[in-house]
């Protein structure tokens, strides 16, 4: 089982490290991430997705209008993007609108339902599948996602789920990613190079 010398020997800082520590251990336990490829590759995916467990919330407060435009659909024009500089939630309530199991922009679900957790959990009906899946109240407290156990558990059920323990056990890093960001590859070195440091501290404990 994963002990601390090895999550801080994997790039995470010893304070992070003994927040997360004791809900990776209860996440890894229930959703059978139980060996050195799969405890590894999860420690370096999520390390990436959160750099190093740093980050649990979607940041969403943007200065630039062009990039708001970019990353948005629905502010693809450049006037209408201004209108959301510096202005998180209502952006993520305009952009997340009617999206998975969201309301419209009124019913705030946009904001409340942000992107959280070590995976990121975004929209309400994924909070309610992700609430049935461990059975934390992700939809009627959704910050639990971003506290260290919730974002733990949350990320192990959605790791679970989707195949990549499997994918784990053949070191298929590629697949594991695709898994987590779709057809997207962003940050690809990072992973591996993440992974790879994850699994070099855990099996050089083991070995020693």
């Amino acid at each position: 089982m994963l002990t601390l010398a090895q999550l801080i020997a994997a790039g995470i800082t010893p304070t992070v490290a003994r927040t997360f520590l004791p809900g990776l251990i209860e996440a890894f336990t229930r959703f059978e991430i139980n060996n050195p490829r799969r405890i590894a590759a999860f420690i370096g995916q999520c390390s990436h997705e959160s750099s190093a467990f740093t980050r649990l919330e979607e940041n969403l407060y943007y200065t630039d209008p062009a990039r708001i435009a970019a990353m948005f659909s629905a502010l693809r024009q450049i006037d209408k993007a201004r209108n959301y500089v510096r202005q998180p939630k209502a952006m993520a309530n305009i952009v997340y609108a009617g999206r998975n199991g969201n309301g419209t922009p009124e019913s705030g679900d946009g904001w409340t339902y942000r992107g959280r957790g070590l995976i990121g959990i975004t929209g309400r009906g994924n909070y309610r599948r992700a609430g049935e899946g461990t059975g934390l109240p992700c939809e009627a407290q959704p910050d639990i996602v971003a506290e260290p156990t919730g974002a733990a558990i949350t990320a192990a059920w959605y790791w679970r789920t989707n195949g990549l323990n499997a994918l784990a056990d053949l070191w298929q890093l590629d697949g594991i990613t695709r898994g987590i960001n779709g057809a997207a590859m962003a940050g690809r070195s990072d992973r591996v190079e993440r992974c790879n440091r994850a699994f070099l501290a855990i099996t050089e404990a083991i070995a020693a």
